[in-house]
């Protein structure tokens, strides 16, 4: 069925970086945003806020209608259990919920999820149709809460979304500046994506479902999985130091993922690889 691209009411759950983001650009084709999240007052201009808490269903009882699309891009803020499954299964289980008792049917749910619901670590190259059996409690969790809201009733789409980095996510730039990098060996593939294109992503999927029906999950990475220490070194030239110091920290598993299926969407990456999506970041961390 086609749906003329118009006017829509969207409602964005969880409306941090990545969905503030996204609200100004559907702002900018003509659609009004809503922003849920706790704290309202740091919304852009333009996003009408909801204050309310996932984690608490009482809060979310005036939500606005009709709603066309609902964006649930949370955050878990901290790597605890019980604040994972409050923030993804649970809190989405309360907002469908509360979409349901006010009688609210969106045409369109998108679940923001992430890569680490994958478990492969030996190298290999993820997809789509690839096994997920996380041995981990972030990725069970996360892929418990795509199957509530690929089961919701309401056309759902997850996508995930690999590490990301941009404005504001200087860790490994602030790590390589102290002179540390990551060990050549084993190497650890790594797999990125630049804020601008989960923005770009979610912007492009949104407006391709008034024109067709989206498949059920797309993988959001950029062109170029690296191993670490390619992107250590690299940096370290850009930054002009040395790297002194070679550690494994925050290093889980390896593997590489695929993004033929959304680049097939249509989508076009406005980084896609670090090479492109570094140099503005190093400016600003300089100055």
């Amino acid at each position: 069925m086609m749906h003329r691209l118009n006017k829509n009411q969207i409602l964005i759950a969880g409306c941090g970086d990545v969905g503030s983001q996204l609200g100004l650009n559907l702002i900018a084709q003509g659609h009004q945003v809503f922003g849920l999240r706790r704290n309202i007052n740091q919304l852009p201009v333009g996003i009408q806020g909801i204050a309310a808490d996932l984690s608490q269903p009482d809060t979310l009882q005036a939500l606005p209608q009709p709603i066309d699309t609902v964006f649930y891009i949370v955050s878990a803020g901290r790597r605890d259990q019980a604040v994972y499954q409050q923030a993804y299964s649970q809190g989405l289980q309360n907002l469908l919920d509360a979409l349901q008792q006010q009688s609210i049917k969106p045409r369109q749910l998108f679940f923001i999820s992430s890569t680490a619901v994958y478990h492969q670590q030996h190298d290999e190259w993820v997809d789509e149709t690839s096994a997920t059996i996380p041995d981990n409690f972030s990725g069970q969790i996360m892929l418990e809460a795509e199957n509530i809201a690929l089961h919701s009733g309401i056309a759902a789409t997850v996508v995930r979304f690999s590490g990301i980095y941009g404005p504001g996510r200087n860790y490994m730039l602030g790590q390589v500046n102290r002179g540390v990098g990551y060990p050549a060996e084993p190497p650890r593939y790594s797999n990125r994506i630049h804020r601008d294109d989960c923005v770009g992503v979610l912007t492009h999927l949104h407006n391709l479902s008034h024109q067709q029906a989206l498949l059920p999950l797309y993988l959001a990475s950029d062109d170029n999985p690296a191993p670490l220490h390619e992107v250590s070194d690299w940096l370290a030239q850009q930054l002009g130091v040395e790297i002194t110091e070679r550690s494994a920290r925050r290093t889980i598993g390896s593997k590489r993922c695929n993004n033929t299926r959304l680049k097939q969407s249509g989508y076009r990456f406005r980084y896609p690889d670090y090479h492109a999506g570094y140099p503005q970041l190093i400016q600003a961390f300089k100055r």
